[in-house]
């Protein structure tokens, strides 16, 4: 098996050169907020730091027409939209989006993290949904200037952030089935604490067998809702049982790992070496896995993208020769699993020191505390 990792399309769009904040800054115009959150609210939210609970001041928003192209950039005051029962998106969902976190940092500035890459996996998703592409800049201004607005909601600390999700969805008002003339883009942003509130102690995940959240030839590597709608009645059920998540197997012998519910998985065998199940088309490339497996491999890490079987991973880790599982996310960085169950098995790992390690790393890197190599920190403020 060759070692030499040949960059995906995503990744090489991500090493692109880009423009700065001060070139983009002003794109999207302001129009302030009359009745902003008051101080005493706002005081709440930043001391309680959910996880997409509550919203900032602001959102940015353009919309694109087939006559105009992207048109009516703003940054303007968070709240209702104005959609008719007829929007194609409540029909044929015809709708993505992305998640991205701004970070302030010691010295008050405020920095996010990869965002080329989440620009070009917008439009990866975009072109799946036949949705008009992002320019790489509306994207990366629409975030400057809407983190700009709301700075005062990006919170200060170990594992907080303002969590950005830009979405873009099908707006115009027809019942017919092709692709819509009207899109809507939206950034909205959440003051956020860590994504599992239990802190660094690991998961439990249920390995489903019978469901999908998406197949060959689908949405699999597109980030799409209908992707995410598909897997929460699984995940309901596995949270009767008591486990967080699920994780789904292939679709055509149900015997390969693919991904969490919105999640990509890893595994730390003991002699180092990390395994994660190959882009096939149908799981999410993400920029979180991209990160993980760019940084292991500059370390001398040995990374293979392959395909895991269940049962041989199964048997490593009763075996002792799978030392670590865990999985990765934007939302929550870098989780462990130190349980996997299904009808036919039950298994449980240690939160490992690799999977410690691969966290402090990355969020060290994300919030300033340690030096950029890769270049893939960008200034907002």
């Amino acid at each position: 098996m060759s070692t030499t990792h040949v960059p995906t399309e995503l990744e090489a769009l991500s090493e692109l050169e880009i423009s700065t904040a001060e070139e983009l800054a002003g794109r999207f115009p302001l129009t302030l907020n009359e009745n902003p959150a008051s101080q005493a609210d706002y005081e709440q939210v930043m001391s309680e730091l959910t996880f997409g609970n509550k919203f900032t001041d602001h959102m940015a928003h353009m919309r694109w027409t087939k006559e105009e192209g992207w048109s009516e950039r703003g940054i303007i005051p968070y709240g209702p939209l104005a959609l008719t029962p007829g929007a194609a998106v409540l029909h044929y969902s015809q709708s993505v989006f992305e998640g991205i976190k701004a970070y302030r940092h010691a010295d008050g500035s405020i920095w996010t993290f990869r965002p080329a890459y989440n620009a070009a996996r917008l439009n990866h998703s975009a072109s799946r949904l036949a949705l008009p592409k992002v320019d790489r800049d509306d994207f990366l201004a629409s975030l400057v200037d809407y983190v700009r607005a709301d700075e005062k909601w990006v919170p200060t600390g170990d594992g907080t952030s303002l969590y950005l999700r830009p979405l873009l969805f099908a707006s115009e008002e027809f019942l017919g089935v092709h692709a819509s003339s009207v899109v809507d883009y939206y950034v909205i942003g959440s003051p956020s604490g860590p994504y599992f509130t239990s802190g660094f102690t690991g998961v439990a995940i249920w390995v489903v067998k019978g469901y999908h959240r998406a197949g060959p030839g689908g949405t699999g590597s597109a980030k799409c809702g209908g992707n995410y709608a598909a897997s929460l009645m699984p995940q309901l059920q596995a949270a009767e049982k008591g486990f967080s998540q699920v994780c789904f197997l292939d679709t055509y012998e149900e015997k390969y790992l693919e991904e969490l519910g919105g999640m990509n998985m890893f595994v730390v065998m003991a002699d180092g070496t990390v395994r994660t199940p190959e882009l096939t088309g149908v799981i999410l490339e993400g920029g979180t896995r991209s990160a993980i497996c760019k940084m292991l491999r500059s370390q001398g890490t040995p990374v293979r993208e392959e395909m895991i079987a269940l049962d041989e991973l199964v048997a490593g880790i009763r075996s002792g020769e799978v030392a670590e599982v865990f999985a990765c996310g934007t939302a929550a960085v870098v989780t462990p699993i130190t349980r996997l169950a299904n009808d036919d098995f039950d298994v449980e790992l240690p939160v490992g020191e690799t999977t410690k390690r691969i966290h402090k790393q990355l969020t060290d890197i994300q919030m300033g505390y340690a030096q950029d190599p890769f270049g893939w920190m960008y200034r907002l403020v």
